[in-house]
Protein backbone atom coordinates (compact mmCIF):
# COMPACT_ATOMS: atom_id res chain seq x y z
CA UNK A 1 0.00 0.00 0.00
CA UNK A 2 1.10 3.55 -0.58
CA UNK A 3 -0.54 5.20 2.36
CA UNK A 4 -0.15 9.13 2.89
CA UNK A 5 -0.45 9.75 7.12
CA UNK A 6 -2.26 12.19 9.03
CA UNK A 7 -1.14 13.14 12.51
CA UNK A 8 -0.84 15.98 14.76
CA UNK A 9 -0.71 14.48 18.61
CA UNK A 10 2.09 12.60 19.91
CA UNK A 11 -0.37 10.17 20.04
CA UNK A 12 0.34 9.74 15.92
CA UNK A 13 3.89 8.91 16.72
CA UNK A 14 3.82 5.19 17.05
CA UNK A 15 1.48 4.28 14.21
CA UNK A 16 3.82 6.68 12.00
CA UNK A 17 6.62 4.73 13.05
CA UNK A 18 5.55 0.82 12.73
CA UNK A 19 3.71 1.81 9.75
CA UNK A 20 7.36 3.27 8.15
CA UNK A 21 8.98 0.18 9.62
CA UNK A 22 6.54 -2.20 7.48
CA UNK A 23 6.15 -3.31 3.51
CA UNK A 24 4.16 -0.47 3.02
CA UNK A 25 5.35 2.92 1.55
CA UNK A 26 4.42 6.32 3.52
CA UNK A 27 4.77 8.24 0.60
CA UNK A 28 3.93 11.88 2.80
CA UNK A 29 3.38 12.68 5.84
CA UNK A 30 0.38 15.93 6.62
CA UNK A 31 0.39 17.38 10.09
CA UNK A 32 -0.30 21.07 12.20
CA UNK A 33 1.98 23.87 10.79
CA UNK A 34 4.89 25.02 13.49
CA UNK A 35 3.49 27.02 15.83
CA UNK A 36 4.66 28.08 19.87
CA UNK A 37 4.32 25.12 22.35
CA UNK A 38 5.76 24.40 25.48
CA UNK A 39 6.78 26.78 28.54
CA UNK A 40 8.70 29.08 26.35
CA UNK A 41 6.61 29.15 23.57
CA UNK A 42 8.76 28.78 21.03
CA UNK A 43 7.85 27.94 17.04
CA UNK A 44 7.76 24.32 17.12
CA UNK A 45 6.80 21.58 14.69
CA UNK A 46 4.80 18.43 15.97
CA UNK A 47 6.74 15.64 17.15
CA UNK A 48 4.97 13.73 13.91
CA UNK A 49 6.94 16.23 11.79
CA UNK A 50 10.60 15.95 13.86
CA UNK A 51 9.61 11.79 12.89
CA UNK A 52 9.01 12.28 9.11
CA UNK A 53 12.18 14.63 8.71
CA UNK A 54 14.18 12.36 9.81
CA UNK A 55 13.22 9.34 8.37
CA UNK A 56 13.42 11.55 4.80
CA UNK A 57 9.68 11.75 4.71
CA UNK A 58 8.01 15.13 2.88
CA UNK A 59 5.69 16.51 5.08
CA UNK A 60 3.10 18.98 4.21
CA UNK A 61 1.74 21.61 6.47
CA UNK A 62 -1.93 23.39 5.53
CA UNK A 63 -3.24 25.95 7.33
CA UNK A 64 -6.73 24.90 5.39
CA UNK A 65 -7.65 21.34 4.09
CA UNK A 66 -9.47 22.90 1.29
CA UNK A 67 -6.89 24.79 -0.41
CA UNK A 68 -6.92 23.71 -4.26
CA UNK A 69 -3.11 23.90 -3.93
CA UNK A 70 -3.21 21.51 -1.30
CA UNK A 71 -6.19 19.02 -2.57
CA UNK A 72 -4.25 18.88 -6.11
CA UNK A 73 -0.73 17.98 -4.08
CA UNK A 74 -2.57 15.22 -2.50
CA UNK A 75 -4.01 13.83 -5.55
CA UNK A 76 -0.61 13.76 -7.09
CA UNK A 77 1.13 11.55 -4.87
CA UNK A 78 -0.89 8.56 -5.81
CA UNK A 79 -1.57 7.24 -2.43
CA UNK A 80 -3.99 3.97 -2.07
CA UNK A 81 -4.98 4.69 1.37
CA UNK A 82 -5.12 7.72 3.51
CA UNK A 83 -4.35 7.19 7.22
CA UNK A 84 -5.46 9.65 10.27
CA UNK A 85 -4.35 9.03 13.76
CA UNK A 86 -5.19 12.22 16.07
CA UNK A 87 -5.86 14.67 13.53
CA UNK A 88 -8.27 17.04 12.45
CA UNK A 89 -11.66 16.58 10.93
CA UNK A 90 -11.05 15.65 7.40
CA UNK A 91 -13.06 17.16 4.84
CA UNK A 92 -15.05 15.07 2.01
CA UNK A 93 -12.72 17.16 -0.78
CA UNK A 94 -9.74 15.34 1.31
CA UNK A 95 -10.99 12.14 2.71
CA UNK A 96 -12.84 11.07 -0.49
CA UNK A 97 -9.80 10.74 -2.86
CA UNK A 98 -7.51 7.65 -2.24
CA UNK A 99 -9.11 4.54 -3.81
CA UNK A 100 -9.14 2.49 -0.72
CA UNK A 101 -10.62 5.18 1.65
CA UNK A 102 -9.31 6.65 4.24
CA UNK A 103 -8.89 4.90 7.64
CA UNK A 104 -8.97 6.31 10.95
CA UNK A 105 -7.64 5.11 14.24
CA UNK A 106 -9.38 6.15 17.65
CA UNK A 107 -8.44 5.58 20.99
CA UNK A 108 -12.25 4.06 22.32
CA UNK A 109 -14.38 0.90 20.88
CA UNK A 110 -16.79 2.64 18.84
CA UNK A 111 -19.45 3.36 19.09
CA UNK A 112 -18.66 4.49 22.80
CA UNK A 113 -16.78 7.65 22.96
CA UNK A 114 -16.93 9.40 19.95
CA UNK A 115 -14.89 12.81 19.87
CA UNK A 116 -11.84 14.30 21.10
CA UNK A 117 -11.79 13.14 24.43
CA UNK A 118 -12.06 9.31 25.07
CA UNK A 119 -9.25 8.47 26.91
CA UNK A 120 -10.12 10.61 29.92
CA UNK A 121 -13.72 10.27 29.51
CA UNK A 122 -13.26 6.21 30.06
CA UNK A 123 -11.61 6.78 33.15
CA UNK A 124 -13.70 9.28 34.79
CA UNK A 125 -17.10 7.35 33.88
CA UNK A 126 -14.83 4.11 36.26
CA UNK A 127 -15.10 1.92 32.86
CA UNK A 128 -12.69 -0.99 33.52
CA UNK A 129 -11.87 -1.66 29.74
CA UNK A 130 -11.50 0.85 26.51
CA UNK A 131 -9.71 -0.30 23.53
CA UNK A 132 -8.75 0.80 19.93
CA UNK A 133 -11.05 1.25 16.80
CA UNK A 134 -9.52 1.48 12.96
CA UNK A 135 -12.68 2.77 10.89
CA UNK A 136 -13.83 4.14 7.46
CA UNK A 137 -14.16 7.91 7.52
CA UNK A 138 -17.61 9.52 6.23
CA UNK A 139 -19.10 12.37 6.83
CA UNK A 140 -20.03 12.21 10.24
CA UNK A 141 -17.25 12.15 13.11
CA UNK A 142 -16.43 8.66 14.43
CA UNK A 143 -19.65 7.00 12.77
CA UNK A 144 -17.71 5.02 9.56
CA UNK A 145 -17.85 1.53 9.36
CA UNK A 146 -15.22 -0.63 11.93
CA UNK A 147 -12.20 -2.58 10.57
CA UNK A 148 -10.71 -3.83 13.40
CA UNK A 149 -10.86 -3.32 17.73
CA UNK A 150 -8.86 -4.42 20.16
CA UNK A 151 -9.83 -4.45 23.91
CA UNK A 152 -7.81 -2.78 26.29
CA UNK A 153 -7.95 -2.84 30.42
CA UNK A 154 -7.82 0.02 32.27
CA UNK A 155 -5.45 -0.31 35.16
CA UNK A 156 -6.58 0.92 38.88
CA UNK A 157 -4.55 3.96 39.17
CA UNK A 158 -3.54 4.43 35.72
CA UNK A 159 -3.86 8.44 34.33
CA UNK A 160 -4.97 9.43 31.21
CA UNK A 161 -1.47 9.94 29.78
CA UNK A 162 -0.38 6.44 31.15
CA UNK A 163 -3.27 5.01 29.36
CA UNK A 164 -3.18 7.17 26.18
CA UNK A 165 0.68 5.96 25.85
CA UNK A 166 -0.40 2.36 26.20
CA UNK A 167 -3.55 2.70 23.76
CA UNK A 168 -0.90 4.72 20.91
CA UNK A 169 1.13 1.18 21.41
CA UNK A 170 -1.93 -1.25 20.85
CA UNK A 171 -3.36 1.45 18.16
CA UNK A 172 -0.14 1.06 15.92
CA UNK A 173 0.03 -2.18 16.21
CA UNK A 174 -4.14 -2.62 15.07
CA UNK A 175 -3.50 0.03 12.54
CA UNK A 176 -0.70 -2.01 10.58
CA UNK A 177 -2.90 -5.37 11.06
CA UNK A 178 -6.20 -3.26 9.55
CA UNK A 179 -3.57 -2.11 6.37
CA UNK A 180 -2.54 -5.41 5.93
CA UNK A 181 -6.02 -6.85 6.19
CA UNK A 182 -6.58 -4.16 3.24
CA UNK A 183 -4.06 -4.72 0.75
CA UNK A 184 -4.63 -8.36 0.90
CA UNK A 185 -8.97 -8.05 0.49
CA UNK A 186 -9.14 -10.39 3.73
CA UNK A 187 -10.66 -7.22 5.65
CA UNK A 188 -14.28 -5.99 5.50
CA UNK A 189 -16.10 -3.03 6.91
CA UNK A 190 -18.68 -3.84 9.18
CA UNK A 191 -21.15 -1.18 10.61
CA UNK A 192 -20.80 0.53 14.49
CA UNK A 193 -22.84 -2.00 16.80
CA UNK A 194 -24.21 -0.85 19.93
CA UNK A 195 -24.62 2.11 22.10
CA UNK A 196 -23.25 5.45 21.52
CA UNK A 197 -21.85 7.23 23.46
CA UNK A 198 -19.45 11.01 23.10
CA UNK A 199 -16.29 12.16 24.27
CA UNK A 200 -16.18 15.71 24.03
CA UNK A 201 -13.17 18.11 24.72
CA UNK A 202 -12.40 18.45 28.59
CA UNK A 203 -12.15 22.03 28.87
CA UNK A 204 -9.61 23.74 31.86
CA UNK A 205 -12.29 24.43 34.88
CA UNK A 206 -13.58 21.21 34.54
CA UNK A 207 -10.55 20.61 36.70
CA UNK A 208 -11.32 22.42 39.43
CA UNK A 209 -12.08 19.90 42.00
CA UNK A 210 -15.05 20.14 44.06
CA UNK A 211 -14.46 18.53 47.34
CA UNK A 212 -18.28 18.25 47.99
CA UNK A 213 -17.97 15.32 45.38
CA UNK A 214 -17.70 11.91 46.47
CA UNK A 215 -14.03 10.13 47.09
CA UNK A 216 -14.30 7.63 44.06
CA UNK A 217 -15.25 10.41 42.18
CA UNK A 218 -12.52 12.83 42.98
CA UNK A 219 -9.81 10.03 42.67
CA UNK A 220 -11.31 9.21 39.03
CA UNK A 221 -11.33 12.89 37.96
CA UNK A 222 -7.97 13.56 39.14
CA UNK A 223 -6.24 10.79 37.04
CA UNK A 224 -8.74 11.51 34.13
CA UNK A 225 -7.62 14.75 33.60
CA UNK A 226 -3.64 14.02 34.47
CA UNK A 227 -1.61 15.39 32.85
CA UNK A 228 -3.47 17.70 30.32
CA UNK A 229 -5.36 20.04 31.49
CA UNK A 230 -4.96 19.03 34.96
CA UNK A 231 -7.52 18.73 37.85
CA UNK A 232 -6.55 21.59 40.50
CA UNK A 233 -7.41 22.84 44.02
CA UNK A 234 -6.15 25.58 45.91
CA UNK A 235 -4.10 25.58 49.63
CA UNK A 236 -2.99 28.64 51.24
CA UNK A 237 -4.17 30.47 48.46
CA UNK A 238 -2.12 29.01 45.94
CA UNK A 239 -2.65 26.75 42.87
CA UNK A 240 -2.18 22.88 43.32
CA UNK A 241 -2.29 20.86 40.69
CA UNK A 242 -3.38 16.80 41.38
CA UNK A 243 -1.94 13.64 39.22
CA UNK A 244 -2.85 10.74 41.05
CA UNK A 245 -5.19 10.11 43.60
CA UNK A 246 -7.26 7.07 44.40
CA UNK A 247 -9.72 6.64 47.54
CA UNK A 248 -9.17 5.36 50.53
CA UNK A 249 -10.83 2.53 52.32
CA UNK A 250 -13.36 3.57 54.63
CA UNK A 251 -11.79 1.68 57.44
CA UNK A 252 -8.48 4.28 56.64
CA UNK A 253 -10.55 7.63 57.21
CA UNK A 254 -10.18 9.48 60.80
CA UNK A 255 -13.44 9.41 63.24
CA UNK A 256 -13.32 13.20 61.97
CA UNK A 257 -14.09 12.31 58.72
CA UNK A 258 -17.63 12.76 59.89
CA UNK A 259 -17.63 16.01 61.29
CA UNK A 260 -14.69 17.61 58.82
CA UNK A 261 -15.86 19.97 56.01
CA UNK A 262 -14.95 18.61 52.94
CA UNK A 263 -11.30 19.43 51.61
CA UNK A 264 -10.37 19.04 55.41
CA UNK A 265 -7.04 17.40 55.47
CA UNK A 266 -7.33 14.69 58.00
CA UNK A 267 -3.75 13.49 57.89
CA UNK A 268 -0.39 14.55 56.63
CA UNK A 269 2.13 12.45 57.42
CA UNK A 270 5.60 13.08 55.97
CA UNK A 271 7.62 9.69 57.44
CA UNK A 272 4.56 7.47 55.62
CA UNK A 273 3.85 9.75 52.79
CA UNK A 274 -0.07 9.72 53.98
CA UNK A 275 -1.96 12.42 52.50
CA UNK A 276 -5.81 12.32 52.98
CA UNK A 277 -8.39 14.92 52.26
CA UNK A 278 -11.99 14.96 53.64
CA UNK A 279 -14.50 14.50 49.88
CA UNK A 280 -18.28 14.68 50.28
CA UNK A 281 -18.42 10.76 50.94
CA UNK A 282 -15.29 9.25 52.37
CA UNK A 283 -11.83 10.74 51.60
CA UNK A 284 -9.10 10.88 49.25
CA UNK A 285 -5.74 9.38 49.42
CA UNK A 286 -3.68 12.04 47.25
CA UNK A 287 -0.72 10.47 45.63
CA UNK A 288 0.93 12.67 43.58
CA UNK A 289 0.96 16.77 43.18
CA UNK A 290 2.38 19.65 41.51
CA UNK A 291 2.89 22.92 43.30
CA UNK A 292 2.64 25.74 40.87
CA UNK A 293 5.46 25.93 38.78
CA UNK A 294 7.30 23.14 40.01
CA UNK A 295 7.97 20.04 39.30
CA UNK A 296 4.98 17.01 39.77
CA UNK A 297 6.23 15.29 43.14
CA UNK A 298 5.23 12.15 44.85
CA UNK A 299 3.05 12.82 48.33
CA UNK A 300 5.82 11.96 50.46
CA UNK A 301 8.15 14.45 48.44
CA UNK A 302 5.74 17.13 49.09
CA UNK A 303 4.57 16.43 52.51
CA UNK A 304 8.76 16.99 53.07
CA UNK A 305 9.10 20.10 51.25
CA UNK A 306 5.40 21.65 52.28
CA UNK A 307 3.82 22.25 55.81
CA UNK A 308 0.51 20.28 55.56
CA UNK A 309 -0.96 19.74 58.94
CA UNK A 310 -3.93 17.56 59.50
CA UNK A 311 -6.99 20.79 59.22
CA UNK A 312 -6.03 22.78 56.57
CA UNK A 313 -8.41 23.26 53.58
CA UNK A 314 -7.68 22.57 49.95
CA UNK A 315 -9.94 24.45 47.42
CA UNK A 316 -10.91 27.14 49.99
CA UNK A 317 -9.74 30.15 48.18
CA UNK A 318 -7.98 30.65 44.86
CA UNK A 319 -5.30 33.03 44.34
CA UNK A 320 -6.09 36.59 43.60
CA UNK A 321 -4.76 36.65 40.26
CA UNK A 322 -7.10 33.21 39.38
CA UNK A 323 -10.27 34.24 41.26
Amino acid sequence: MRIIFFGSDPFSVPALRKLCQSSHTVAAVVTAPDRPRGRGQKVQPTEVKKLAEGLGIPVLTPEDLRDPGFLEALGGLGADLFVVVAFRILPREVFQIPPYGTVNLHASLLPKYRGPAPVPWAILNGERETGVTTFLINEKVDTGDVLLQRRVAILPLETAGELEARLAEVGAETLLETIDGLASGELHPRPQEGEASHAPKIRPEQGRIDWSQPSDYLSRLIRALSPHPGAYTFWKGKLLNLHRAEAADPGQCDREVRTSEPGTVLRADAKTGELLVKAGEGCVRLLQLQPSGKRIMTAPEFLRGYRVAPGDRFGSEPPSDLA
